[in-house]
């Protein structure tokens, strides 16, 4: 028995050797692999005018080599960006540091890469500071400037549009080295325009047919750009009566405005009384008509009553009136004469 519990002892003590050790290589591994430090950390602040992406967690990072952690984004003044992130203490922070948002792969991932600005000042930022948004600057835009390579895409597969555009933000963000894998993926580009020679070769074929009915033609053409210089040149030739000519249609205008400036007024009366006249006879158009359709039966009467040896005789019934006496005294008058032939109506 006691031999069991000697043995279960030293197994135990195994276990547990191997349950450090295990547990301090993997501690070891996550430190390397995650880039992870223990040491002292300063919390900073920067301000972004775009802060698209970034999230609590993201690295910050100098020359590539994780110095901290991203640990909150927030709105200030309704239209920038404060990010808050830590970094290790011994990371030099001066008023000469700048900070840009890059992109860590085409996923859409971020990071904030820290440089210096040899012109700026060496003066240390305090823990708490923030760094202006004058030195600054937010994530390039992909969608802008994936936009302008749409044509390009279209000529390539989608395996070599990612690496493509892999490269692309490599070497708009600075990184480095990339540029030659750029110009070898920019290679199959003109790879895939050469297997596409034979609609090239059609447009070309075209084209000539083009350039050859022009040349055909190029007496008529010729005769025609010589006919239009003769024209522009008797226009540059009577400019002086056509200049001439322009200023008599603007005295013209102008007589013709003060003209028209003068009658005005009585025209836009008679305009008026010839709307009432027009509203008159609108109301008073059923007997209008009926007086036109009996106006050349009584002209043929009258007509016959006047011919030679005829006569008409006019009766004086009534007379009525207005005298008007110095001191601006007005006197009606009305008078009836009478007269017998008036009676019988």
């Amino acid at each position: 028995m006691k031999l069991l519990d000697k043995k279960t002892s030293g197994d135990l003590t195994k276990l547990i050797i191997f349950i450090v050790v295990t547990t301090l290589a993997t501690g070891v591994l996550v430190a390397t692999i995650g880039n992870i430090s223990l040491s002292p950390k300063k919390t900073y602040k920067a301000e972004f005018v775009d802060a698209t992406g970034v999230v609590k967690g993201d690295d910050i990072r100098i020359a590539g080599v994780k110095v901290g952690s991203v640990q909150e984004v927030e709105i200030k003044d309704r239209n920038r960006a404060l990010v808050t992130f830590k970094v290790e203490e011994s990371t030099p922070m001066t008023e000469a540091t700048n900070a840009t948002i890059k992109y860590r792969n085409l996923v859409g991932q971020r990071y904030i890469s820290l440089t210096v600005d040899p012109a700026g000042s060496d003066d240390e930022l305090g823990e708490g500071d923030t760094i202006k948004v004058s030195k600054t600057s937010p994530a390039l835009d992909l969608t802008v400037l994936f936009n302008g390579f749409k044509p390009l895409f279209q000529a390539l597969s989608p395996a070599d549009i990612n690496q493509l555009s892999y490269e692309i933000v490599q070497v708009f963000q600075g990184e480095g080295g990339t540029l030659e894998s750029l110009l070898a993926n920019t290679a199959s580009v003109t790879s895939t325009l050469a297997e596409r020679d034979e609609v090239i070769s059609s447009l070309i074929d075209n084209l000539n047919l083009v350039l050859d009915n022009l040349g055909d033609r190029d007496q008529e053409l010729s005769q025609l750009i010589l006919t239009f210089k003769t024209f522009v040149g008797g226009l540059k030739d009577d400019s002086d009566a056509i200049l001439d000519s322009l200023d008599q249609i603007s005295a013209l205008s102008v007589q013709t405005a003060s003209l028209v400036k003068g009658i005005r007024s009585p025209f836009v009366e008679d305009i008026k009384q010839l709307r009432r006249l027009t509203k008159n006879i609108n109301r008073n158009k059923a007997e209008l008509d009926r007086a036109l359709q009996v106006l050349p039966i009584k002209l043929t009467k009258v007509g016959r009553t006047a011919i030679y040896g005829s006569f008409f005789n006019f009766y004086l019934c009534n007379f009525q009136g207005k005298v008007r006496f110095p001191g601006n005294v007005t006197v009606p008058v009305n008078y009836n004469t009478g007269t017998p032939r008036c009676d019988l109506g």
